[in-house]
C-alpha cells in the first residue's frame, strides 16, 4: 500500500488557505513567511517604495550587521554605507565640490542625506 502525504500551507497572518512561502531578507538575515496571494500583494505594496530605489545585492553570503548603521558611516569591513557614485552625481548636479576619487567628505554626505530626506 502506498502512502500519499498532502501538505496544505496556510497564511501565517490570517490562516487562509492556498498560501505560498515567501522569502525575504533584512539586515543580513533571511526570513520565510507563508502568505496568501492577498497578503503577498500587501507585502509587495508596503515594500515597493523601498524596492523601487534599492539595488539588488550581489551574490554571496549575507552577513548580519551587529546593529543598523546610519548612512554614511564606515562599515566593519572598511566599505561605505552609501553609494559614492550617487553622492558624486548629486553633488555635481547641485554645485557641491567633491573629489572625483577617494573618500567623500562628511559635510558632503550630510548635505546629500539632508537633501534626500
Amino acid at each position: 500500500m502506498a502512502t500519499k502525504t498532502i501538505t496544505h500551507i496556510t497564511d501565517d497572518l490570517d490562516g487562509s488557505s492556498d498560501a505560498e512561502t515567501v522569502k525575504f531578507g533584512l539586515w543580513g538575515a533571511t526570513y520565510e513567511i507563508d502568505l496568501s496571494e492577498d497578503n503577498q500583494k500587501k507585502l509587495e505594496a508596503a515594500l515597493e517604495p523601498y524596492l523601487s530605489v534599492a539595488r539588488k545585492a550581489s551574490g554571496g553570503t549575507a552577513r548580519r550587521a551587529s546593529s543598523p548603521r546610519s548612512s554614511g558611516s564606515a562599515s566593519a569591513s572598511g566599505g561605505a554605507d552609501y553609494d559614492a557614485k550617487a553622492v558624486r552625481a548629486w553633488a555635481s548636479a547641485n554645485g557641491v565640490a567633491v573629489p572625483a576619487r577617494g573618500r567623500i567628505p562628511k559635510t558632503v554626505l550630510e548635505q546629500y542625506q539632508s537633501a534626500a530626506s
